[in-house]
């Protein structure tokens, strides 16, 4: 299966392309529709993929958790992937699929894996809200395979979301303040999950945002911010003070958007800021040779205060 992974190098340019891979899986054949759908991951997520090893079962494990394993002395949550989308397949999982992302290492069960995918952004699509929701709202993109058969890009980070256990509120968001200046962001990210978190931090922080589901939706929004200052004579920045934006979107990763951002003269003095759970040396890299000005990683509503304020807040002189 090591066939599966290609070098960090390689993958590290198609990110920087708007190009990805995907790893192409299955859960196994639905009792009830008795089909067997095909889901994707992006494989810059993936640390290896192994046949399913010994799991420690453990009690109060949340729901769709099966147990831990030990990887390299590192005990890992494993994840059942049929149970968060609804599937009841009567046949046991084969393979583990152990992911790295946020900070965080888990591992994914699933009866098999098919192949790796190469793609544009531009060809994986958001997806119908009725595929959406069949699915418990785990389906955060689609495209369709030469052979016609649609593959569902599942959310991992609803997944990690769910299986997390909860912080009290009021401890997640402990030291985050106002800042006590009107202000406008835009963010952009594809998951609903990181979206209703980043909304909630911004309000926190007493700071009107906008939010796109994608870049595509995004820069959609900044040509209507540029429309509207050329009409007020003013510039963009007067407008809008603030671009923060998630790696991987349909249509239009990060890379590409804040690109495009920074090679418009009509967006000059706007910060974009990349807000990922994709937190590996290597995108760093890629976001600062697009012009990223700062990266944080999800899903930390402190974090992202720290990392906003320097762009937000009043100099010393101001106050």
């Amino acid at each position: 299966m090591d066939t599966f992974i290609q070098s960090v190098d390689e993958r590290t340019r198609l990110a920087g392309a708007n190009r990805l891979e995907i790893l192409l899986f299955s859960l196994g054949k639905d009792e009830s529709t008795g089909r067997e759908e095909v889901f994707g991951i992006n494989v810059f997520k993936i640390r290896e993929v192994m046949h399913v090893p010994d799991i420690t079962h453990a009690p109060d494990m949340p729901p769709g958790v099966k147990g831990m394993v030990s990887l390299r002395g590192q005990m890992i949550p494993v994840v059942d992937l049929a149970h968060f989308c609804d599937l009841h397949v009567e046949t046991k999982p084969a393979v583990l699929i152990v992911t790295e992302f946020n900070g965080s290492t888990q591992g994914f069960l699933v009866h098999a894996v098919e192949q790796i995918l190469r793609m544009e952004w531009n060809e994986i699509k958001v997806p119908p809200a009725m595929l959406a929701n069949r699915l418990g709202g785990l389906v955060t993109a689609v495209t369709e395979l030469p052979d016609k058969r649609i593959v569902m890009v599942i959310d991992v980070e609803k997944v990690l979301a769910e299986t997390e256990v909860e912080l009290d509120e009021s401890a997640r968001f402990e030291g985050v303040v106002a800042f006590g200046r009107e202000a406008t962001v835009l963010f952009a990210d594809d998951s609903s999950v990181a979206r209703n978190q980043i909304a909630k931090t911004l309000d926190t922080l007493g700071i009107k945002h906008l939010s796109a589901k994608n870049g595509e939706e995004a820069w959609a929004r900044l040509e209507e911010f540029a429309e509207r200052a050329a009409t007020m004579n003013v510039a963009v920045v007067e407008l809008l003070q603030l671009v923060l934006t998630d790696i991987e979107m349909p249509g239009m990763d990060g890379y590409v958007l804040t690109r495009k951002i920074k090679d418009d003269k009509r967006f000059a003095g706007i910060p974009v800021v990349m807000h990922s759970s994709l937190s590996a040396k290597a995108n760093i890299s890629i976001g600062r040779s697009v012009g990223v000005d700062a990266y944080v990683p999800k899903f930390d509503p402190r974090e992202l205060a720290r990392t906003l304020e320097p762009f937000i807040k009043p100099a010393q002189n101001e106050q």
